[in-house]
């Protein structure tokens, strides 16, 4: 009996003994919050109002499911002690914020799942380090932009879900780097645009899902970008119209919905470029008639149910198609009353009286010739029938969504005419240089008017009379260089100015007196020299201020204390060679600071002194900084959250130990010189627990190390020993205690083995 038991034992110690501290350290560890399943390699902390990722979860986790919690900031390298990760549950966990670097070291991630928290805006790094990535999860939170970039390192992913956020518009390649997704899903935002190239860069897209937006016409241009579709889900979106014109061509299609949405006409070579078009849903529109359609030869199923047709003379075409192309549809007639209900396919066309019928005319049946009201096909000239709005010629109008549009029309005027009750109005890429006096009669309820490249060189006194409404005016990218008081009187209430990429050499001060409720300006990419007392003097309650890509070289004194709610503060990508710290003064609410891309080399002490009891976000990126003053940062408390230093000149940096609430650094791009100067900041970084991208570039020895980790360059430094004394006997004899009683476990079972 001895023997086989010995044998056992053997085989059972060559096992274990390989593995033992590690294996008995994984089985065990767990923290007190969470459930640990080892053989699956499972945690779960969900519902724990945790404020933290534990730190004590197993390195070989990998499905980890945090939901439920109130982590709000997820920081940098948050995950990195988890390097077998492939799940990540995140949702409901209250997240505002991720930081750059946050899931850096998670290299074999394949799912991670974001939705249902409070993120506004993604960073452009914050999903650095996430190539498996297969499947994120972004819906249901309150996104409102998306920077190109933020996906470029997601090459792998499959499925990106951002349904239920509040885009309102798709930048150019702002999918750019995801080259084998599928399924993008945009369902359920505010999406009223889409730059001709915002699904560039898409080449794999096979399922697009845009339904429930507010899409006031077919982004055909845009659409034709991601040329492997094959399922297209548009419905829920305003447009009435949809016709050759609007560009589709999509040469893989197969689905395409439109169902539930506005439209009253279609034209017969709408969807001519889709030639593999297998089934269309057009369900729950208003269309009471649709032509035969051309191009889309292997159509087999158009849905047509929920829309008014009539079943008249103007049907026939349609009948006859039907059966020609063995086309399957539920269409059902609304009109006239003898064929209520009837399915159109299971109608002659006889049943379809024409003028000239007999039957007709023994019946005596005229109502029958003809719908009660004609479609606006395509959207022109104005209706006048009694119930039916007007709308301009050229021009589009959604009376469910109250959106009117006119958009790239070639108009030479501002049309007139529109319906009363309308809220936004689309008159971008027109050509009328000036706009006149009472261009919007009649509209008193528009709250968002849109005139970008439209040639506009100046609005005339008394263009905006009765806008009494406004809120959101977009001038972008016109020739303007001024503006008058008089110009924008008549919209009192106006809160959003867009004015980028304009002619401006200074802001309009005069004018902005005339909109006391101004809440955010932007004047970006304009030729802005210098800023100056009064300019800002009538806009008491603006927040947010964005004159990045101008000229500014200064920022005179008092040029910005009339704004003192001010909260944004966009100075970048000027030609500022110092902190304008005296114009700060006065400005209690400043929460973000962007100075990048100045010329500042040098920050002196105090630099920040005015804003430091509010500041949060300090973006001195990419400022030629070569030296940085050992106050240059005093006054900054504890509000502030995030420090970007990166792509600068420094070779030196002072610790920081002031900055108590940082939730990123970012150092990366500095050729630091590590030696005993450096010390400070080393000690400082080591008490961090954040990945802050310093690296040494001096001596050639440190080369590439991480300041951080670069313990054998700084050991020979006068102090180092003190401190070193100082600071090892707790932690380094807890952690020598801890490695002992583990041994003595393990050695405990070995012998008992």
């Amino acid at each position: 009996m001895e023997g086989p038991q010995s044998v056992s034992l053997v085989l059972l110690l060559s096992l274990l003994l390989p593995l033992g501290p590690t294996w008995h350290t994984a089985a065990q560890r767990c923290p007190q919050t969470c459930v640990c399943d080892n053989s699956r390699r499972h945690v779960a902390c969900r519902h724990q109002n945790l404020t933290e990722v534990p730190n004590a979860i197993p390195e070989m986790t990998q499905r980890l499911d945090l939901q439920g919690n109130m982590l709000k900031v997820i920081p940098p390298a948050a995950f990195q002690d988890l390097p077998y990760l492939t799940h990540l549950d995140l949702q409901h966990c209250q997240v505002e914020l991720v930081a750059e670097g946050a899931f850096r070291g998670l290299g074999r991630l394949l799912f991670l799942n974001l939705a249902s928290n409070r993120l506004s805006a993604l960073p452009q790094e914050a999903l650095d380090g996430l190539g498996s990535l297969r499947r994120l999860e972004l819906e249901k939170n309150t996104l409102e932009e998306l920077r190109p970039g933020t996906f470029g390192a997601l090459g792998a992913l499959a499925t990106l879900n951002l349904a239920h956020n509040a885009l309102v518009y798709l930048p150019a390649m702002a999918f750019q780097g995801l080259m084998r997704t599928r399924w993008l899903r945009l369902a359920h935002n505010a999406l009223s645009v889409l730059a001709p190239e915002a699904l560039a860069g898409l080449p794999a897209l096979r399922r697009l899902s845009l339904h429930h937006n507010e899409l006031q016409a077919l982004p055909g241009p845009a659409l034709s970008q991601a040329r492997s579709l094959a399922r297209l889900e548009l419905g829920h979106n305003p447009f009435t119209y949809a016709g050759e014109e609007d560009g589709l061509t999509l040469p893989a299609l197969r689905e395409l919905m439109l169902d539930h949405g506005a439209l009253q006409a279609l034209d017969p070579r709408a969807f001519a470029h889709c030639p593999r078009l297998h089934t269309l849903d057009l369900r729950g529109n208003q269309l009471d008639s649709v032509p035969p359609l051309q191009g889309p030869g292997q159509l087999r199923r158009l849905w047509l149910q929920g829309n008014p047709l009539w079943c008249g003379c103007q049907a026939r075409p349609l009948l006859e198609w039907l059966a020609r192309a063995r086309v399957r549809s539920d269409a059902a007639c609304r009109g006239p009353p003898r064929l209520r209900g009837e399915a159109l396919d299971a109608l002659r066309p006889s049943d379809l009286r024409c003028p000239g019928d007999a039957a007709a005319a023994e019946e005596g049946e005229g109502e029958e010739l003809a719908a009660p009201a004609g479609p606006r096909s395509p959207p022109g000239a104005p209706d006048t029938e009694e119930g039916v709005q007007p709308c301009p010629r050229l021009c589009m109008c959604a009376s469910e969504s109250r959106h009117s549009a006119c958009e790239g029309r070639g108009l030479r005027a501002v049309p007139r005419g529109f319906p009363n009750d309308t809220q936004l109005l689309d008159l971008r890429h027109n050509h009328f240089p000036v706009v006149p006096r009472e261009a919007f009669p009649g509209l008193g309820h528009l709250v968002s008017l849109h005139l970008q490249h439209c040639g506009i060189t100046g609005l005339e006194a008394g263009a905006l009379a009765g806008l009494r409404s406004l809120l959101y005016l977009y001038l972008s990218d016109n020739q303007l260089s001024g503006l008058s008081a008089a110009a924008l009187e008549g919209a009192p209430h106006l809160g959003y100015l867009y004015l980028e990429r304009n002619r401006f050499l200074r802001v309009p001060g005069a004018a902005l007196r005339a909109l006391p409720g101004l809440f955010s300006l932007h004047l970006q990419d304009n030729a802005v020299g210098r800023l100056a007392p009064g300019d800002l003097a009538g806009v008491q309650a603006l927040r947010w201020l964005y004159l990045s890509g101008n000229r500014l070289t200064h920022v005179s004194p008092g040029a910005l204390g009339s704004a003192r709610e001010l909260e944004k503060l966009h100075l970048d990508r000027n030609q500022l060679r110092e902190v304008p710290t005296t114009a700060l003064e006065g400005l209690p609410a400043v929460l973000e600071l962007q100075l990048s891309g100045n010329p500042l080399r040098t920050l002196p002490d105090g630099a920040f002194q005015p804003v430091g009891r509010s500041l949060q976000h300090l973006f001195l990126n990419s400022s030629g900084l070569e030296q940085v003053a050992p106050g240059a940062f005093s006054g900054l408390g504890p509000r502030l959250q995030s420090l970007h230093l990166q792509k600068n000149q420094l070779q030196a940096l002072p610790a920081l130990p002031s900055l108590s609430q940082l939730e990123l650094v970012d150092l990366r791009g500095n050729p630091f010189r590590c030696d005993c100067q450096l010390l400070p900041l080393h000690r400082w970084l080591a008490g961090l627990n954040l990945h802050v991208g310093a690296t040494c570039a001096a001596p050639p020895s440190a080369h590439g190390q991480r300041v951080k980790a670069a313990t054998a360059v700084f050991e020979a430094c006068p102090g180092w020993a003190a401190r070193k004394a100082k600071r090892t006997p707790g932690a380094r004899g807890a952690h020598m205690k801890g490695r002992r009683r583990r041994a003595d476990k393990v050695g405990r079972q070995r012998g008992r083995l």
